[in-house]
């Protein structure tokens, strides 16, 4: 990480041919709004409730509930433990952050004509943490049969060896980049190994298209360490317009802005004592660094059947992203030659900057029951339906997109969540619970588990404003694969989600 600190801008390639894959789709179409404490004590589940600044994440018609103007701040303490295996090693991880999660206000305007069945409308503008991506976790263990040689040699087969090597009097950097500028991403991991000397060519001419790998690929035993470091987070900003018909059916619309902003490192450290193997030690590392923004609509409606009873529906509308992504990358060898280690650094000080491209996120529908006892308490529950299948990078025009297209709709499902959530009123204080569950992504939820967890909370209303905490905890089991070819194992992740909110909600 150390060495990509101090990497300058350097020679700069563009170019549309970058390893975009599944889990970067997944990683932008999921959201985890982490709200107000009220909120998240709750379960999230406020689809047919509103009255909340974060429910109008979930229905927009929410914010109609309010009989004044509102507003909320919080406060959060997000921790992740990860238990990691890989192979005959188990490691454990800890992350903690305090952010600023969650920041709303809805200002109500009521009609002046008092025989209007329109009563009044409600114009807002929230602020929601989406996701957030700040993790960090450490896997190593004995691989018994598989090496990180197998990712420059298959990256490398097929390529002609004046596509991946440097021409006369070009230095490492120059190569690199130009490598990346006209052959793509997968000729530059040629161009790595080549260089560090983990793979040569069956012959030395241009147009030799096999190679051999000086890592024994049918060795045994390799000492493996990754290092993950991840930072950022999603955010969102919703433009609020609610109205009310009657006091008895509600409806609201939002506008939203999206934003991404995803750095990640990798490192990867092997050694191996093969006897047919002439590199005995790799240092890999990769550095991305993702930006983007994006625009989505919601449509929402909340009806009061009975004073009671109260029935929601929203419609949250595909995500359409603009990213734009930035990588780097180093590498160091050892080999024994002549009875000796000779240590080979690969280093091209290059940042390629690619060619923006655009993600469409899987659009969502929820359906949500509540039922309120007068001023004792609430029981809420909320249904929604997800399709990641239908997740799609454009332009679809462009063969690598369009084959990645093909493979999402072929791996990913469709995602439903349901929420529970309870609350009971004792003069000024409020106690909270709550429930929910959310499917994998993927048809094979192996790879990617089902996330549930639960959440309690308290409240206490000081009249014009009021003070909520809130506690909840969640767990996924993940199988990490660390690269997409070649060295494809993966580290399997228990993590555990852990999240303490507090928040000001007053009455303006």
């Amino acid at each position: 990480m150390k060495k990509l600190l101090m990497l300058g801008i350097g020679l700069i390639s563009t170019s549309y041919i970058l390893a975009q894959d599944i889990t970067d789709a997944v990683r932008y179409s999921m959201d985890e709004i982490q709200g107000t404490a009220r909120f998240r004590a709750m379960g999230g589940a406020f689809g047919a409730l509103g009255g909340d600044m974060s429910a109008v994440n979930i229905n927009p018609a929410g914010s109609a509930i309010f009989n004044e103007s509102h507003a909320s701040i919080s406060l959060g303490l997000f921790n992740t433990d990860n238990e990691i295996s890989y192979f005959n090693d188990v490691n454990i991880s800890t992350n903690s952050d305090i952010d600023l999660n969650q920041l709303g206000a809805a200002f109500v305007f009521r009609n002046a004509d008092i025989n209007s069945p329109w009563r009044k409308v409600t114009l807002g503008i929230v602020y929601d943490r989406a996701a957030d991506f700040n993790d960090d976790w450490v896997a190593n263990g004995i691989n018994p049969n598989n090496t990180i040689g197998n990712y420059f040699l298959q990256n490398a087969q097929g390529l002609r060896l004046d596509e991946i090597s440097a021409l006369p009097g070009e230095t490492l950097s120059e190569a690199y980049n130009e490598i990346g500028t006209f052959y793509g991403y997968g000729n530059q991991q040629a161009f790595l190994g080549f260089e560090g000397f983990i793979i040569d060519p069956v012959d030395d001419t241009d147009d030799n298209t096999a190679y051999t790998s000086n890592i024994d690929v049918n060795g045994t035993n390799f000492n493996q360490r990754y290092t993950y470091a991840s930072r950022g987070y999603n955010g969102k900003l919703a433009f609020n317009l609610a109205t009310s018909y009657d006091d008895k059916v509600y409806f609201g619309l939002n506008l939203n802005s999206h934003f991404i902003n995803y750095e990640r490192s990798t490192f990867l450290s092997e050694s191996n004592s093969n006897a047919n193997s002439t590199i005995t030690d790799v240092d890999f590392e990769n550095y991305l660094l993702t930006t983007g923004s994006g625009f989505s609509f919601q449509l929402g409606g909340i009806a009061k059947v009975t004073e009671e009873l109260r029935v929601g529906v929203s419609y949250n509308s595909p995500t359409w992203y603009r990213i734009s992504d930035e990588t780097a990358q180093y590498l160091a060898t050892t080999r024994t030659e002549g009875g000796s280690d000779i240590n080979q650094v690969v280093n091209p000080n290059v940042i390629n900057v690619y060619e923006e491209y655009r993600l469409q996120t899987p659009g969502k529908v929820t359906g949500s029951l509540a039922y309120v006892f007068g001023k004792k308490g609430l029981i809420s529950f909320d249904y929604a339906v997800k399709d990641y299948s239908s997740a799609k990078f454009r332009p679809t025009s462009d063969l690598l997109f369009s084959g990645l297209n093909n493979e999402i709709n072929n791996t990913l499902d469709s995602s439903t969540s349901y929420r529970l959530g309870g609350e009971y009123r004792y003069k000024q204080l409020s106690f909270r619970g709550g429930y929910r569950f959310e499917g994998s992504p993927y048809k094979d939820d192996t790879f990617y588990g089902d996330l549930s967890g639960y959440s309690l909370g308290l409240g206490y209303s000081f009249g014009d404003f009021n003070l909520d905490f809130a506690y909840s905890y969640a767990e996924r089991d993940i199988n990490y694969q660390l690269y997409n070819i070649g060295l494809t194992d993966t580290a399997q992740i228990q993590s555990r989600f852990t999240d303490f909110i507090l928040s000001l909600a007053f009455n303006i």
